[in-house]
């Protein structure tokens, strides 16, 4: 049977989501929500529109927990499986915070109102003594990655949103496509690796001072989502630098970022204006909470935006736990879901900016098959759980990767080759 068409359930289960979720002491944990299938859907949408069997060997599902399978993640309940994100009661709720940064540690006695940094022991006994209402107001406008850990939205947006238009053109076919990532992490490199497969030419920028925090991250994986990219480090901070980036955008079919608008603005880089103004351009603004004041400053990573889409509500609706649910599972189908929403772009002549948040694209699978009430959402998650017991609950699983990324910078002069930018 395809994964596409495995049952909701099984799917979870032989993922390896169902593995990492639960209390480290207790069972694996069902999703009574078809995360997985959606997954699977966006990948199988994706392969239509490329050339036949370009991604015969992918799972979307499986997508989902590689990188917990690479690193040897395991499920941990409230917490994290790589131990960033917790969450928090506080006097009225629930909270997650996301601790992914050593510098947001430093923001702790700002966002708790103390003199110095608390002991992570600490913080339970300290944020239970506040709402979490003003803890989210505060904790957002200081940087942190927080949320509120609230009940699905049933009526939950698209999962993505046009958001400015250019002029299109008819597509290349005697060249690749070219896709210039300006992403890091985790969401947007996986769109460019997806797109990669599908036959792109994808250019890697970072800045050389502050390059793809992957790149300190596991080895194995940063290679997995990034092997085959040509690699060009650019420093936007000097007006060489932001010549280049210009000249390189300028010759992209695709562009995907996850930066803050009023970065790249405050660098000379509109993405709106780009798109009206470079016909056939498409571009992927990857975000935590979506375009526009005041979500574009919110900073957000996979494990809160999922706890601020409903996921972790769900679940203790649905287990009685209070659980985080897989590993940073907003940003891989983010990811899957950018690389369609790119491709689709591409193959209709682009002329698009697409804006894609990570709590709305959870928000919106989860509310593609709800039930309407508690009682439907008990029932599911014992039948979908007695189903996943019976065919199984494996472990998460990873793909080889393809070969070793290439170093910061190596490709530098060669992709500026040409552009009429300094090199």
């Amino acid at each position: 049977m395809h994964l596409a068409e495995q049952h909701p359930a099984i799917a979870w289960a032989t993922s390896g989501l169902m593995d990492l979720t639960g209390l480290p002491d207790g069972p694996a944990q069902m999703c009574p929500v078809p995360l997985a299938p959606c997954a699977d859907g966006a990948l199988a949408a994706l392969a239509s529109l490329g050339s036949a069997g370009s991604l015969d060997h992918l799972s979307g599902a499986q997508l989902l927990a590689e990188r917990a399978a690479l690193m040897g993640l395991h499920r941990a309940g409230p917490v994290s499986p790589g131990g960033a994100c917790r969450l928090y009661q506080t006097s009225d709720g629930w909270i997650a915070v996301n601790l992914a940064r050593e510098s947001d540690w430093s923001l702790l006695p700002a966002w708790l109102e103390l003199e110095q940094a608390p002991a992570i022991e600490a913080l339970p006994e300290l944020v239970a003594q506040r709402h979490a209402q003003e803890l989210l107001e505060r904790g957002r406008l200081l940087g942190l990655a927080i949320a509120v850990d609230q009940a699905p939205d049933p009526n939950a947006p698209a999962w993505f949103s046009v958001i400015g238009k250019g002029p299109p053109k008819q597509p290349d076919s005697s060249r690749a496509p070219r896709v210039v990532d300006l992403s890091s992490l985790w969401a947007g490199p996986l769109c460019s690796h997806l797109l990669q497969a599908l036959g792109a030419e994808v250019i890697k920028v970072e800045s050389p001072n502050r390059p793809d925090g992957a790149r300190q991250g596991h080895p194995a994986f940063f290679n997995l989502l990034n092997a085959g990219k040509r690699c060009v480090a650019i420093d936007p901070a000097s007006a060489a630098g932001r010549q280049q980036l210009r000249a390189l955008i300028a010759s992209a079919d695709i562009v995907i970022e996850g930066s803050r608008p009023r970065g790249l603005r405050q660098l000379g880089i509109d993405a709106d204006e780009l798109v009206r103004h470079t016909p056939g351009l498409t571009w992927i603004g990857i975000s935590g909470h979506g375009r526009g004041e005041p979500q574009e400053n919110w900073v957000a990573y996979g494990d809160d935006a999922a706890v601020s889409a409903g996921l972790s509500q769900l679940m203790y609706q649905a287990s009685g736990l209070r659980l985080i649910c897989g590993d940073a599972i907003a940003d891989p189908l983010t990811g899957l879901h950018a690389a369609l929403a790119a491709w689709a772009s591409y193959r209709q002549g682009g002329g698009r900016l697409l804006s894609l948040a990570l709590s709305r694209v959870v928000a919106h699978c989860i509310a593609f098959d709800l039930p309407e009430s508690a009682a439907a959402l008990h029932e599911r998650q014992e039948q979908w759980t007695a189903l996943a017991l019976r065919s199984g609950v494996r472990p998460p699983q990873a793909r080889q990767a393809s070969g070793t990324a290439r170093p910061l910078g190596a490709d530098t002069v060669a992709a500026l080759a040409g552009l009429g930018a300094p090199c």
